[in-house]
């Protein structure tokens, strides 16, 4: 459907008052989109609440049979289930899709999307139910690695991923910061989101009452890259492990080539793709509000042909940042005359 260019384009964030929803509502005000009103989306319970949206005060309005009505782009930023219930509802009302939840990884026709990728290994044409798929940090980061590094033979890669609270959403930045506390006051800690402790602890397993499974978190990775790389570049073994940190996505990725190659050849191939490769050591902390993937290169002191690749992003600015990118593409193609 093509919308007529005076008409301001009408984007819609549902779970707009989560961490992703906040950092998109933010990005948004900066981006190439053309000029927009924004509709903020949450729970019926958060109907009415006060917050800001590019600068301006902005509303939250309770999701409503009439909520997409009119939208262009439709951000689904909230849990899964949500965008896996209301997903069509957007479609059917003529709105191209851009999730993040990873409640569409199972729809059929949902292309997974990243922009700064795509123009490298080939256009992307919107797909028949013009629904997106924007993959979390540790998938981008995963994917952005593996096309770098695609004209040297790679044998084996391999990436494990520290990830924060922060997955998680606000609940579980709290439940992180009452753990802390409570630890160090030599409490009892909660457990409502994690069921089991995540302070001072790395575990690679939530406990049993736990709503989310990490064993899941691993798959919607997996699958995410695996979708968007096909047979494109070299597909890399993935492992995730829950951090006691709040925010950022370390990660450390072995590569074993066929060949010896220097540090200086894996940097350049590395920064062929936008990546930030040099002497300095990121962290958690250097990364924060940036949208760039940093990393340093060591070559292995056993295996001449094996390098270490240690790096950390801003895991939910990196995601959002990948979402207003796929909407920009959205709203480009959409108001084409």
């Amino acid at each position: 459907m093509t919308r007529s260019t005076a008409a301001p384009l009408r984007i819609a964030i549902a779970g707009a008052s989560s961490l992703l929803g906040r950092e998109i509502t933010e990005l948004i005000s900066s981006s190439a989109l053309p000029p927009h009103e924004l509709r903020l989306l949450d729970d019926v319970a958060l109907e009415g609440v006060l917050t800001e949206a590019g600068g301006e005060p902005g509303v939250i309005h309770g999701l409503g049979a009439d909520s997409f009505e009119g939208a262009g782009v439709v951000f689904f930023a909230g849990l899964r289930e949500f965008a896996a219930r209301h997903w069509a509802d957007a479609q059917r009302a003529g709105a191209g899709v851009v999730d993040l939840s990873g409640g569409l990884a199972g729809v059929r026709g949902a292309a997974v999307s990243i922009p700064s990728l795509d123009e490298k290994l080939g256009a992307l044409r919107a797909p028949p139910t013009n629904a997106f798929r924007s993959p979390g940090a540790a998938a981008i980061v995963a994917a952005t690695l593996s096309v770098g590094l695609r004209e040297l033979p790679v044998r084996r890669l391999a990436a494990t991923f520290l990830q924060s609270v922060s997955e998680s959403g606000q609940v579980g930045i709290d439940e992180l910061e009452s753990q802390t506390a409570s630890l160090l006051s030599f409490q009892p800690i909660g457990r409502e989101v994690f069921d089991t402790q995540v302070a001072f602890n790395l575990v690679e397993r939530y406990g049993e009452a736990c709503r989310e499974r990490m064993e899941d978190v691993r798959a919607l990775v997996a699958r995410d890259i695996s979708d968007y790389l096909g047979y494109r570049a070299p597909m890399p073994a993935i492992q995730v492990v829950q951090a006691p940190v709040f925010y950022g996505a370390a990660f450390s990725v072995y590569v074993e080539f066929e060949a010896t190659f220097p540090q200086q050849v894996v940097e350049e191939s590395l920064r062929l793709v936008g990546v930030g490769a040099g002497a300095d050591s990121p962290s958690n902390v250097s990364a924060a509000g940036s949208t760039e993937i940093s990393v340093t290169v060591r070559s292995d002191a056993n295996l001449p042909m094996s390098t270490w690749i240690w790096g950390v992003v801003d895991n939910v600015r990196l995601a959002a940042h990948n979402a207003v990118r796929i909407a920009e593409n959205v709203a480009a193609a959409t108001r084409k005359p």
